[in-house]
């Protein structure tokens, strides 16, 4: 499991981004790069890392899921993944 920091951290950036993702695309636009500057770092979309929604674990993600391999194999093989079976051939 992911320190609750970093879990924090990357909930803050995610608040961050929508609440400025109309002034940053007006801001683009427009050319002001200047005051474009001066908005919070983390209030940029490239900022942000996708993390599984269960353990916030950052690496081995699957975006159709929001789950990390981890939690998605043990999640498939109860079967309370809709549509999943393990594969055989």
């Amino acid at each position: 499991m992911a320190r609750e920091s970093l879990i924090a951290r990357e909930a803050k950036r995610v608040r961050l981004v929508a609440k400025y993702a109309d002034v940053r695309k007006t801001l683009k636009a427009e050319g002001k790069w200047d005051e474009l500057d001066k908005l919070p770092r983390n209030s940029s979309k490239k900022r942000l890392h996708n993390r599984c929604k269960l353990t916030g674990r950052p690496k081995g993600y699957m975006r159709r899921f929001g789950l990390c391999r981890v939690k998605f194999r043990d999640m498939a093989l109860e079967g309370k993944l809709p549509g999943v079976t393990k594969a055989s051939w």
